[in-house]
C-alpha cells in the first residue's frame, strides 16, 4: 500500500478534456452488441448489463484492460456475470504529494469500473500510514494528506458518483468487534516468514529492520479486503503479496469465493535506474500540482536514451498516461526535423523512436506539453479554490519521511 499508481493498456481513453475511460469506443461497443451469443439451453451467454448498457465480454474486456496482471480472468467473468454491482477496493496511505500515476492513472482505472457498473472503495489507510512512520508518525498530518488526494481526485475528473472513501481510523474504530478477531485469525493461520514476504507493501524490504507495527501491518491489510467486502483488488504490482495472502487465507478457511485480483502496472522514476516514483525525490516524478516550469523542466532532465525503449520513462509516460487520456500522441517538430506528427498508437511512434526517426530533443517537449493540458485543471483548483489552496501549502510544508 505504500504506493498506488495506475495502468491502462490495449484500448485506450480518448478525449482530451474528459477521462470518460471507456477505451472500447461506440463502434466497439456496437459490434460487441451484435456479437452476443445464446447458449444451446436459450441462456445469453453475453447478456447486457442494464446498469452500464454493456455487455458482458465488453465489460470484462475493459476491466482486464487496466490489469497487468489478473488473477483469475474466468472468474472474474463469472462475478460481473452474477454480481450486479462488484465492490472494487483500493488502500493508500496519506504520505505526501500526489504523484501523476496515482492521480491521473488511478483515476482512469476507477473511471473504468465504475463504468461497467462497479462500486469502488477507497480505504484511507491513515492508521496504516503512522504504523509505517509516514509524516513522522503525525496522524494529523497524516490525515491533511487524505483530505488534499481527495482534492486532487476530484479536480482531475474521477467520477465520484460510485466512488467511496472510508477512513481505516473511524471505520475500525466503529466495527472493532469485526474487524480485530478477523485479522487475529489471519495472523494466527500464517507462519512470521510468509508475512514478512509482504513487507514489500509497505515500501520496505525484508531485510529491513522492522518495527513491530510493521510487521502486523500485512496481516491488518489482508483483513481490510474482507472487511470491506472487497470482490476485487484494484492495487500495484508492489501489492501482489498480500493480495495473494487474502486468496490463500480463503483456502484456508475454505471461503469458495476469493478476490480477484486486478493488479496494474507501476510507473518507473524520471531518473535512469529508478524502477518506481518516490514520493521522497521530487525529481523523480511529475506531481498532480506541479507548475508547468516545473514540469518542463522535470522532462527535460529525465532519462531518455536515443533509440531505446527499455528503461525509458519518457516513453513509459507517453504509454501509460498521454494515449491514455489524449487517445494520441503530437510529436512537435521542425520542418527539417520531420515536421509534426500525429501518432494514434503507441506501437508506431515506437517503432520510430527505434529507428531514430523520432528523436529524443523533439519527444521531450512534445510530452511535456501534453502533460501540462492534463495537469491544467488540478491546478485550477488548488489556485481558485481558497480551501484546497490553504491545504496545498500545508502538504507543501510537511517533511515527508520514508
Amino acid at each position: 500500500r505504500a504506493r498506488t499508481q495506475g495502468r491502462t493498456h490495449g484500448h485506450t481513453a480518448g478525449d482530451e478534456r474528459t477521462i470518460d475511460a471507456m477505451s472500447t469506443d461506440a463502434s466497439e461497443v456496437t459490434a460487441a452488441m451484435a456479437a452476443a451469443t445464446v447458449n444451446d439451453d436459450g441462456a445469453d451467454a453475453n447478456p447486457v448489463h442494464e446498469p452500464s448498457g454493456l455487455t458482458l465480454n465488453v465489460r470484462h474486456e475493459l476491466a482486464l484492460s487496466i490489469a497487468e496482471e489478473c488473477i483469475q480472468a474466468d472468474e472474474l467473468r463469472r462475478l460481473l456475470e452474477k454480481k450486479p454491482m462488484p465492490v472494487c477496493y483500493d488502500g493508500f496511505e496519506p504520505s505526501g504529494r500526489m504523484h501523476i500515476a496515482q492521480g491521473v492513472m488511478k483515476a482512469l482505472n476507477v473511471n473504468k469500473l465504475t463504468k461497467i457498473g462497479c462500486h469502488f472503495k477507497f480505504w484511507v489507510a491513515d492508521w496504516f500510514a503512522l504504523m509505517n512512520n509516514k509524516m513522522g508518525g503525525d496522524l494529523k498530518k497524516i490525515q491533511k494528506v487524505g483530505q488534499y488526494m481527495v482534492e486532487v481526485w476530484k479536480a482531475i475528473g474521477m467520477d465520484l458518483e460510485n466512488v467511496e472513501f472510508v477512513w481505516s481510523s473511524e471505520e475500525i474504530n466503529k466495527k472493532a468487534h469485526e474487524y480485530w478477531p478477523l485479522v487475529l485469525d489471519i495472523a494466527r493461520k500464517n507462519k512470521l516468514s510468509r508475512i514478512l514476504r509482504c513487507s514489500q507493501i509497505m515500501g520496505r524490504s525484508e531485510s529491513d529492520e522492522l518495527a513491530a507495527s510493521q510487521i502486523f501491518y500485512p496481516c491488518m491489510q489482508c483483513a481490510d479486503i474482507f472487511f470491506l467486502g472487497a470482490d476485487i483488488c484494484q492495487l500495484g504490482m508492489d501489492q501482489r503479496k498480500v493480495n495473494m495472502l487474502a486468496r490463500e487465507y480463503c483456502d484456508d478457511i475454505k471461503r469458495k469465493n476469493k478476490p480477484i485480483i486486478l493488479s496494474h502496472h507501476m510507473l518507473m522514476g524520471l531518473k535512469q535506474g529508478q524502477e518506481k516514483m518516490s514520493k521522497s525525490d521530487p525529481d523523480s516524478a511529475i506531481f498532480m500540482e506541479d507548475s508547468e516550469q516545473e514540469v518542463n523542466t522535470k522532462i527535460k532532465k529525465a532519462y531518455c536514451p536515443e533509440k531505446e525503449i527499455a528503461g525509458n520513462p519518457c516513453m513509459e509516460y507517453i504509454k501509460y498516461i498521454i494515449m491514455p487520456w489524449h487517445g494520441n500522441f503530437v510529436l512537435k517538430r521542425k520542418e527539417e526535423n520531420g515536421g509534426d506528427k500525429t501518432y494514434e498508437n503507441y506501437e508506431e511512434l515506437e517503432a520510430d523512436y527505434v529507428s531514430g526517426d523520432v528523436h529524443p530533443g523533439d519527444l521531450k517537449p512534445s510530452l511535456a506539453a501534453m502533460l501540462n493540458v492534463i495537469l491544467q485543471p488540478v491546478r485550477d483548483h488548488f489556485k481558485n479554490n481558497a480551501e484546497a489552496k490553504a491545504l496545498l501549502a500545508q502538504i507543501k510544508s510537511f517533511k515527508v519521511t520514508k
